[in-house]
């Protein structure tokens, strides 16, 4: 039923990503938003869907916004996540705070040129344009509106936008994969996280986004290859998450690092 509504193409309607407004959604709001959709847009994204190709479920009657059309579509939506999505929620979750503060920390220390660079070798900046690599010959013009980037666990290879260019322009990309799963520490891992030093480590990491090696050594006081030994454990706990930024490697707490340290991650 959702394959017919996402195929594997070039088009898939807007309805089904609906605008957070800035915010985060819950799994209840966004399905009640979707359902909400008007009838004119149903009809005329269904109807482009159809065109392109595709099958859509219920089609005269998912376009026509009937209400049991709709009711089997949220009960879909909601079924899937219980399935698919919550059993990794913990790996997403990860990937994507992952991914905001390491483009957060390039932002922040090289300009709005250094979050560009972040996003090589799948969009270049050439003012006063962002090319970016995309299924099809696009252009989106923001028109004085702000570009809101949206970082995707489920995008892949290449970035997308809504269809729609009246609506507020959105550049979706795909964050890196694959993603180590965190697990929970058992009682064995637990007692190795032990000691003060890997509590500052863990500490430090989880003060500001993404921290260097060496600064990590810095702020503990102990040496370079000390703190790669204890920075290991930390990640092979799932307490830590690592990626490399050229010639360093740059650390972060995890959401589970942080909720062992007493922040619920509200």
């Amino acid at each position: 039923m959702l394959c017919s509504l996402v195929p594997v193409s070039a088009y898939f309607p807007d309805f089904l990503t609906p605008s957070s407004e800035g915010r985060g959604l819950s799994l209840d709001e966004g399905v009640d938003r979707v359902l909400s959709t008007p009838r004119r847009r149903l009809k005329q994204e269904i109807g482009l869907l159809a065109a392109s190709g595709g099958s859509p479920f219920a089609g005269k009657a998912l376009a026509g916004g009937e209400r049991e059309a709709l009711h089997l579509l949220g009960a879909a939506l909601r079924e899937y996540h219980t399935s698919f999505i919550a059993p990794v929620g913990q790996a997403m979750e990860t990937t994507i705070r992952a991914d905001v503060d390491w483009r957060s920390r390039a932002l922040r220390e090289g300009g709005i040129e250094g979050l560009w660079d972040t996003f090589r070798p799948m969009a270049r900046w050439q003012s006063p344009v962002l090319e970016a690599v995309y299924p099809v010959d696009q252009d989106l013009h923001l028109d004085g509106r702000g570009l809101l980037l949206m970082p995707s666990y489920f995008c892949w290879r290449r970035p997308v936008t809504l269809v729609d260019t009246s609506l507020q322009p959105v550049l979706v990309y795909p964050v890196e994969k694959p993603v180590p799963v965190v697990s929970t520490a058992g009682p064995a891992e637990l007692s190795r996280l032990l000691g003060s030093t890997r509590a500052a480590l863990l500490q430090e990491a989880a003060s500001h986004a993404w921290h260097s090696t060496s600064e990590m050594a810095t702020a503990a006081g102990i040496s370079l290859p000390s703190a790669s030994q204890q920075l290991a454990v930390l990640r092979e706990t799932g307490l830590l998450t690592s990626r490399r930024d050229g010639k360093h490697v740059l650390h972060s707490a995890t959401p589970l690092g942080r909720r062992l340290l007493g922040d619920p991650l509200d």
